[in-house]
């Protein structure tokens, strides 16, 4: 069995930053597309970003592009999320995802962190 711990989040004001790390245990996700998802009260949950094994094949919901990277280490084996200018609208819960079908899907893999708070006040 896989197991994804998230941790970084907090509070932070708009346009501050924050990385948040997720550790995997159990097996080794370098062979593995990984992805951040997020759920704000009353939305559904949606996809931020994705990365593929090697770590050069990556994509963004076009609301994070250009704030947010999403990066890995495979020898720590632990997936990042480094989030810049951050706006009030990016507040929700932040959960790590795997194993996904292709770094250009949607669909989430069965593995969920438990998800780390994110609140950004203006």
């Amino acid at each position: 069995q896989v197991q994804l711990v998230e941790s970084g989040g907090g509070s932070v004001q708009s346009g501050g930053s924050l990385r948040l790390s997720c550790a995997a245990s159990g097996r080794n996700v370098g062979i593995y597309v990984m992805g951040w998802f997020r759920q704000a009260p009353g939305r559904e949950r949606e996809l931020v970003a994705a990365i593929g094994p090697g770590g050069e094949d990556v994509s963004y919901s076009e609301s994070v592009k250009g704030r947010f990277a999403i990066s890995r280490n495979n020898l720590k084996n632990t997936v990042s999320l480094e989030m810049n200018n951050l706006k009030p609208e990016d507040t929700a819960v932040y959960y790590c995802n795997g194993p996904m079908v292709s770094y250009m899907s949607t669909t989430p893999g069965a593995y969920w962190g438990q998800g780390t708070q994110v609140t950004v006040s203006s």
